[in-house]
């Protein structure tokens, strides 16, 4: 069914007509030290994403802040590092698997075989508190999130430039490193985890930014709607439309 709407959705204005943009991630030189430290020299050759997006696309405002991403693998991880610029960083949630998008977050999501089923999540705040979860199925098609689905070997590392819950004064931003075993996702994957040199997956990145005041001396977040900024835009209000997703190469490093 969500196939059927997706097509459908394709002649609609602001749906992307244009195509999943593409990034060709090359194989990483050494292991990655997962630190939250993204301007290192083992993340050189790795080129950054375009800047994100509105998720609905052309004619929508440009975020108001800017967000990058860049990615690389080895047989064991597949590596995500991105940058947020962001002038008041904040979060609440230190609980795992909490409802991640109620703060400020970075979204990763994962289509091993580009079929729109069986598809990762993981979600994780600046205090590096994560939230993972597996999809059978969009949700449009019934699907329903298991939220008992782990990464075994997960790495995660967030580091403010800043201060984090501190109003007064003004942030540089903050970023996230990623390390996601291929093992965590074999199972599903229906190819290769490792992948092989060439192969391609559907990937897509997610910021989800509150707007929010101070009060008393500390951020209190604003009602909705909440802004929504993507790697490859989605054309509605829904990462949930793998068809959408950007594609991503793993590659040989030149």
């Amino acid at each position: 069914m969500w196939r059927m709407i997706a097509v459908l959705l394709c002649g609609l204005p602001g749906v992307p007509a244009e195509g999943p943009l593409v990034y060709d991630a090359p194989r990483a030189r050494r292991p990655v030290k997962v630190d939250g430290r993204i301007a290192e020299n083992e993340w050189r050759g790795a080129p950054w994403t375009a800047y994100f997006v509105d998720i609905q696309g052309d004619g929508k405002p440009a975020p108001r802040f800017r967000t990058r991403a860049r990615m690389q693998w080895d047989e064991t991880y597949f590596y995500i590092a991105a940058w947020m610029e962001e002038p008041d960083v904040w979060g609440t949630l230190t609980e795992h698997d909490s409802v991640i998008f109620h703060d400020n977050d970075f979204e990763v999501f994962i289509d091993p075989d580009s079929d729109g089923d069986e598809y990762y999540e993981f979600e994780i705040n600046a205090l590096n508190t994560g939230w993972d979860l597996f999809l059978p199925k969009p949700y449009l098609d019934g699907g329903k999130a298991d939220n008992g689905w782990e990464i075994p070997g997960l790495k995660t590392a967030v580091r403010v430039e800043g201060t984090l819950n501190r109003p007064g004064d003004r942030d540089r931003g903050w970023s996230v490193e990623i390390a996601i075993p291929w093992a965590a996702m074999a199972k599903y994957a229906h190819k290769p985890a490792p992948p092989r040199a060439g192969d391609e997956w559907r990937v897509n990145f997610s910021r989800v930014e509150w707007r929010v005041e101070v009060v008393d001396g500390k951020y209190r977040k604003l009602p909705g709607p909440e802004d929504n900024w993507v790697w490859s835009p989605m054309g509605l209000i829904d990462m949930h439309l793998p068809w959408h997703w950007g594609r991503v190469r793993f590659v040989e490093r030149r």
